[in-house]
């Protein structure tokens, strides 16, 4: 039991760290649905950013296991349209929000799901700050069972990691509320090495990447980490990411 467990941890600790180190926004959504099929049973998946035109619209999506007709073409016929454009960070089943009878019987349960032999979704609505950032949803094939409340919950684990690495990513440097790392350092009292460690991990390079720009060994570099995280109060690199960015519990939208 253990075992498993721990190794759920580094599974689910590795794919966090691929959403904020992996360069390539396309390849990260790629990756990232790709690494979450290993541990979450779907049939097919679709990634939408929000339209940059469009405050409500979906726009450059990237398909996982289906090739056909996107979901974000039938988007004015969605009936979640105002959840999805609410500016709140959310997961949530599609039975979660309508009935069965009803759900079947909609335009956009006939072109999206039982043309592609869907039944079941459950959709990660990515947002900070009130703005909408994309969607996720994951779809099962018409025979299964719905998602289960321990898979809501898992994916509700990533939803902020994923809407903050969007918000980063589609938000222009000088428009973020992001903290200055000079101000973190000062309010935590970290000395220069510390610091340019900082800098480094913000970057999200590895203990042997950074050791190598810095000229010493993971050892050192390792004492130099834990000092930090132990000045900021963080056990771990996304917590340490997050505090560095003024992301806290409080600020996101439920």
């Amino acid at each position: 039991m253990l075992i498993n467990e721990l190794n759920d941890l580094i599974f689910f600790n590795n794919l966090i760290y691929k959403i904020y180190s992996v360069d390539d926004l396309g390849d990260m959504r790629r990756g990232f649905l790709e690494q979450l099929h290993l541990t979450l049973d779907f049939d097919a998946s679709d990634f939408y950013l929000a339209d940059k035109n469009n405050s409500t619209g979906l726009a450059e999506p990237i398909f996982y296991n289906y090739s056909g007709a996107g979901a974000g073409e039938y988007d004015e016929l969605d009936y979640s349209r105002g959840i999805l454009y609410s500016g709140k960070c959310i997961v949530y089943r599609e039975s979660d929000i309508i009935s069965e009878d009803a759900r079947v019987r909609t335009d956009y349960y006939k072109k999206v799901y039982e043309k592609n032999g869907w039944h079941y979704a459950v959709q990660m609505i990515l947002a900070r700050s009130k703005r909408f950032l994309g969607v996720i949803t994951f779809y099962r094939n018409k025979g299964k069972p719905d998602f289960s409340n321990d898979e809501v919950m898992m994916l509700d684990m990533l939803k902020d990691h994923m809407a903050f690495r969007l918000y980063r990513e589609l938000t222009p440097h000088d428009k973020r509320p992001v903290r200055d790392i000079a101000e973190f350092a000062e309010i935590h009292s970290l000395t220069k090495r510390e610091v340019s460690v900082l800098e480094l991990v913000m970057e999200g390079l590895s203990n042997q990447e950074i050791s190598d720009k810095l000229i010493i060994s993971v050892h050192t570099l390792k004492k130099h980490i834990l000092n930090i995280y132990r000045k900021a109060d963080v056990n771990n690199r996304i917590q340490l990411r997050n505090k560095v960015a003024g992301l806290k519990n409080d600020d996101f939208e439920y």
